[in-house]
C-alpha cells in the first residue's frame, strides 16, 4: 500500500509538471507574437525615422546636383557644406528692336534674382547632429550597428533619363534576436497593412519613387 501511494505521488508529481509545461507552451504560442509585434513595430519606426532623413538628403543633394548621391560619406559632407540658392522670380518686360518690322517691340522675360543662401543642414535638422549616424541602422546587433545599402542610378523613362536611388535593410538586422520562425513569417508578408518583403526599402532603382515599402501608418507614428 505504502509503494502504491508512493507511485500515486510520483505520477501526480509528473502530471502536474506535464501541466506547467504545456500551460508555458500555450501561454508562450499566445504571447509569442505579441511580444514579437511589439519589438517589430519599435525597431520599424526607429529604422522609418531615420530613412525619412535620408528620403530628405537625397532629394536636398538631388535638387543641388542634379543625382543622387551613392554613398552616405558624401552625402553627410553634403548636409554639411551645402547652401540652397534663394531666388525670386518676377515678370518683367522691355522694349526691343525689332529689325523686321523696324520699330521698338515689347518683350516680357522672367527674371531671376538671387536673394541669399540658406544652409541645407539647417534647413533639414536645424540644431540636431542626428544626420551624422544616417547610414548606420539603428538597432544593435550582437557585432555591433550595420550599415544601410544605398545605391543611386540613372535610368529610361520614356524620352527621360531620370536619376533614382534605394537604401534598405534586411529584417535580419532589425530583428536578429527574434524568433526566427516568426521572423521568416515577417519576410514573407504580403499585406497592406506591414512591411512587405525581406527588407525595410526606401525609393526604387526601377521606379521614379522616393517613397518606402511601409504602410501609412507608420508615417503617422514615426518622426515628421
Amino acid at each position: 500500500m505504502e509503494f502504491i501511494t508512493k507511485y500515486m505521488r510520483i505520477i501526480k508529481a509528473v502530471l502536474w509538471l506535464l501541466i506547467i509545461i504545456f500551460a508555458y507552451k500555450v501561454y508562450g504560442s499566445i504571447n509569442g507574437p505579441i511580444e514579437f509585434n511589439k519589438v517589430k513595430n519599435e525597431r520599424y519606426l526607429k529604422v522609418i525615422d531615420r530613412l525619412k532623413d535620408i528620403r530628405n538628403a537625397q532629394i536636398a543633394y538631388k535638387s543641388i546636383n542634379g543625382i543622387y548621391s551613392d554613398n552616405f560619406d558624401s552625402l553627410i559632407n553634403f548636409v554639411d557644406t551645402a547652401q540652397y540658392t534663394l531666388i525670386q522670380k518676377r515678370d518683367s518686360s522691355f522694349l526691343e528692336y525689332n529689325r523686321t518690322f523696324r520699330i521698338d517691340m515689347l518683350k516680357e522675360v522672367i527674371v531671376i534674382d538671387t536673394l541669399g543662401f540658406a544652409s541645407v543642414k539647417d534647413s533639414l535638422f536645424g540644431s540636431s547632429n542626428r544626420y551624422k549616424k544616417m547610414a548606420q541602422v539603428p538597432i544593435e546587433g550582437p557585432d555591433g550597428f550595420s550599415n544601410f545599402n544605398i545605391k543611386s542610378d540613372v535610368i529610361k523613362k520614356g524620352d527621360y533619363n531620370v536619376p533614382v536611388f534605394e537604401v534598405s535593410v534586411s529584417k535580419d538586422i532589425v530583428l536578429w534576436d527574434q524568433n526566427k520562425d516568426l521572423l521568416k513569417q515577417e519576410k514573407g508578408l504580403m499585406s497592406v497593412d506591414g512591411v512587405n518583403g525581406p527588407n525595410i526599402v526606401l525609393g526604387s532603382l526601377t521606379e521614379v519613387s522616393s517613397n518606402g515599402n511601409w504602410p501609412t501608418t507608420y508615417d503617422a507614428i514615426a518622426r515628421n
